[in-house]
This record gives C-alpha cells, sequence and structure tokens, in this order.
C-alpha cells in the first residue's frame, strides 16, 4: 500500500462519510467519475473491496469499515501537523474547520464574516451536520472547533456557554394555538407535529419538554431539514418545535408566529465544543475567543432579546 496517495485517502473519507459517490464529489469539488476512479485505484493498492455498490447507493464492506479507522488516524495526524506548523507561523494564515449543528447556520456564517474582516487570509472550512453527526467528526479529530447547542457527553471535551438559545413551537398565524394563551402543555397532543429527525438536539430537546410535562403525541411526521419543516407548517401540515433563531424572518414577514405555551420557550444554550485530545491551532483558539466575546451581542442584535418561559398556564 506504499503508492496510496493523501488525495485517495480523503476521498475515500468523503465518501464513507457521506455513503454517496456524487456527495462526496461535490465536498471534494470533482465530478463522481473522478471520485469512482480514486476509489478503485485505492482498492487497487489495498487488495480488497471497501465498498458495496448497489446502484447509486453504496455501503462499506468489513475491509473498509477497518480501513476507515486508520485512513482517519492519517489524516487527523497530518491535520495535527498542520496545526503545529501553524503554532509556528502564528495567525497570519492557516486552516480552521468548523463544524455546526444545522440550526447554527442560521447566524453562524455571519458571525464568520465578522471575524474574517479580521483575519482575511485564514481558511475557513464549514460542516454542517445534526448533534450526532458533529461528535463523529470530533471523535475523529475532523473539527477544531463545533457549535451546538446540547455538549457530547460521549467524549471528553471543552464546552464554554456563549450565548442563549431559546426553543419553542411554532404555528400559522390562523392556528387555534395562535389565539389567547398561554395554552397548557398538553393542548399539543392534539396537534400534529412536524419534527426533526433522531439525532438533533432540537428532537432531543422536544423530547425532553414532552417527558416533563406528561405529554404524549397522537401523530407526528419527521423531516430532516429545519427549511423543509418550515416550509411544511406555512403549508399547514402541522406545526413544529424548532429554535427560534431558525425562523427569525419568517416572523417578521408574519408568516408564522409562535403561541404561548406553558414552559415556552426552551431556554437552552449555544456552546462551542472542542475535543480536549485535540491541541486547537493558533486560528482555532482565536475563532475560539472571537465567539465567546461577540456571540451573545451578534445573536442579540441579530434575534432580540429571548423571552422569558411562560410560568403559567390557562385552559
Amino acid at each position: 500500500m506504499k503508492n496510496i496517495t493523501l488525495r485517495q485517502l480523503r476521498v475515500f473519507s468523503a465518501a464513507a462519510r457521506h455513503l454517496h459517490f456524487g456527495k462526496a464529489a461535490q465536498e471534494m469539488h470533482l465530478t463522481p467519475p473522478a471520485v469512482s476512479i480514486q476509489i478503485r485505484e485505492l482498492e487497487a493498492q489495498v487488495g480488497l473491496p471497501l465498498f458495496e455498490r448497489q446502484g447509486k447507493s453504496v455501503s462499506l464492506t468489513l475491509s473498509g469499515e477497518y480501513f476507515l479507522v486508520y485512513a482517519r488516524k492519517v489524516l487527523g495526524t497530518l491535520k495535527d501537523a498542520e496545526d503545529a506548523m501553524a503554532r509556528l507561523r502564528g495567525i497570519k494564515a492557516g486552516r480552521l474547520t468548523i463544524g455546526m449543528v444545522s440550526t447554527a447556520q442560521y447566524f453562524v456564517p455571519r458571525l464568520l464574516a465578522r471575524f474574517h474582516e479580521q483575519y482575511p487570509h485564514l481558511d475557513v472550512r464549514l460542516f454542517v451536520g445534526n448533534r450526532a453527526q458533529l461528535i463523529d467528526h470530533l471523535q475523529n479529530s475532523e473539527l477544531d472547533l463545533a457549535i451546538m447547542g446540547r455538549p457530547p457527553k460521549e467524549m471528553d471535551t471543552r464546552a464554554e456557554p456563549f450565548a442563549a438559545h431559546p426553543l419553542g413551537v411554532v404555528a400559522p398565524p390562523d392556528h387555534p394555538l395562535a389565539r389567547g394563551g398561554p395554552h397548557r402543555a398538553e393542548a399539543l397532543a392534539q396537534f400534529n407535529f412536524i419534527v426533526r429527525e433522531p439525532g438533533s438536539g432540537t428532537r432531543a430537546t422536544f423530547e425532553e419538554y414532552l417527558r416533563q410535562h406528561r405529554v404524549d403525541l397522537q401523530s407526528f411526521t419527521e423531516m430532516q431539514s429545519n427549511e423543509s419543516i418550515k416550509q411544511a407548517v406555512m403549508a399547514g401540515m402541522g406545526i413544529s418545535f424548532l429554535s427560534l433563531h431558525t425562523v427569525g424572518l419568517e416572523l417578521r414577514d408574519g408568516l408564522l408566529v409562535v403561541p404561548r405555551v406553558e414552559g415556552m420557550p426552551v431556554l437552552r444554550r449555544w456552546h462551542a465544543v472542542n475535543s480536549l485530545a485535540k491541541l486547537l491551532s493558533p486560528a482555532a483558539e482565536t475563532f475560539r475567543y472571537f465567539i465567546l466575546e461577540h456571540g451573545e451581542a451578534f445573536l442579540a442584535e441579530t434575534f432580540g432579546a429571548p423571552q422569558v418561559p411562560e410560568a403559567t398556564a390557562q385552559g
């Protein structure tokens, strides 16, 4: 395997992460045929098949799963070497890899734009996924920092809160919950909810709220995108529980409302998270300080101060 290239390892890692050659091609700025060629050449070097191919879908073989562990170690070690060299160069240049839950994409890019004004020569890369995906990437040293709501308990991390994160029910303006209130939590059981997928921090927060208030939903629909959920709610398919940082535009335009419901909004915190097993580069440390210093003021400026949860309810 002495002729394996780093490019082949990066393509393989991306294909294994997405289990889709087309999506791996988009991430690597290649064409799908180019990804297939890189994978075939890598398999020829390894001497074993790394993927099972069934039409457009692919899955890792047993040998592929084993090889992925070592490929990630090699790429992680290379990233550590890049960070070490960046520390010697200072922060005039370097690569910064930020992961964020999909809910955070409504503000992190704009915050990064302000950061980039001060440090224009840094190469900043963004990864968007759900909470479970970010934890996996942190464990494999593929991220410098992750922006998420609930810090992981599955690994040793430094998780620093930097801003309030309100979540609540969103509904169309003509929905029954939009009138009056505050409504009791059990009133939610009669409505169809459109919820995020398992592994999402928003989904976990909503399930925790339902358990605390002993509410058993009668029907719900799962969707993996905040944007899809908002469109479905506006179309009258149901109501949802979302981060209120995802619906600022729709609230301003009167397309959605936040009903007054017992115990809502649920107030959580946004966290900047990094693995304790990975030494941060100067670029990552600089962004960490930047978001801890400016994150809360930026969110308050953009979305306003979060409301206090409804403490009482009426029928």
